[in-house]
């Protein structure tokens, strides 16, 4: 079985709740202290063992670019302040990884995003990865826990969470073929945003995937689905006639970076995380009592 080197990351919505910053910015650049989201996202694929990124994005952000590249004029600035750790910091990234870009020039969907990315796939699995979430796995980053679940099964993988009853209809809902027990899922059928009534389970799609290069054969011809977009879930559901499809239970923590409550959790979090920031955030939020 090949292995998996390569990760896809959609990343050119709008990113409206996050207005009036992302009339300017990309939300995958809101700083969480002071790293982006996206390089977050990135950080995860790459300690499991990705080393090929493609990021699609809109003529927007072109700064998501920028970040990921060099940037002579501020190392030329580095070097002259004699700053060698900032130096070495802004170009990790740059030296362990290749990241590539390409557009998605109008607005129809998540399928029609991970669509952009088939001469990248060219005929082999992928990681995808979406912008609005960012993982702490408790033991093994998620990226990783979904890679091994692959080796196991050779097939395409969901990541899951379990949502309560009021979170339903705002993700793609799986259905286990069987009751069955583990992280480990074979699944009967997915659903994109269902009412609570019509969802077969809670569990929800969270924003980490492993597909087959298979999955473009049903994006290509995909008619268009709730929000009149190109749904994702609708051609998950298609390749489960042709293949077997799992879900894996990530294990560990997610930050729904999209809403801002979620983007106040991983701030929080991530600074008390921090050995340079954790006394600070401490008293930070002990004085608000």
């Amino acid at each position: 079985m090949k292995k998996i080197t390569k990760a896809v990351i959609p990343a050119a919505g709008f990113g409206t709740r996050f207005l009036p910053f992302t009339k300017a910015m990309p939300k995958e650049m809101l700083p969480i202290v002071d790293i982006p989201t996206i390089e977050y996202i990135v950080r995860e694929a790459m300690d499991s063992g990705i080393t090929e990124f493609l990021i699609i994005i809109n003529e927007g952000k072109e700064c998501i670019k920028t970040h990921f590249g060099k940037n002579e004029v501020l190392e030329r600035f580095l070097t002259e302040k004699n700053k060698t750790a900032e130096i070495e910091q802004i170009n990790e990234l740059p030296s362990k990884i290749n990241v590539s870009f390409t557009y998605q020039y109008e607005q129809l969907g998540l399928g029609h995003a991970v669509l952009c990315a088939k001469e990248f796939a060219n005929g082999e699995p992928f990681v995808l990865l979406l912008g609005d979430d960012v993982y702490v796995g408790r033991e093994k980053p998620a990226t990783k826990q979904l890679l091994e679940a692959y080796e196991k099964t050779g097939c395409s993988i969901l990541g899951t969470l379990e949502v309560p009853d009021s979170d339903v209809s705002k993700y793609g809902i799986c259905e286990p073929f069987e009751k069955t027990t583990g992280d480990l899922i074979k699944l009967r059928s997915v659903v994109e945003k269902p009412k609570l009534e019509d969802a077969p389970s809670n569990l929800a799609i969270g924003g980490r995937y492993i597909l087959t290069p298979a999955i473009f054969d049903y994006l290509e011809n995909q008619t268009r689905g709730a929000g009149n977009e190109i749904q994702l879930t609708d051609s998950i559901l298609r390749l489960m006639a042709k293949e077997d499809v799992y879900s894996l239970a990530i294990d560990g923590r997610r930050y729904d970076i999209g809403s801002k409550k979620g983007f106040l959790e991983a701030t929080v979090d991530f600074s008390l995380a921090r050995a340079d920031l954790a006394d600070a955030m401490k008293e930070i939020i002990n004085n608000r009592k």
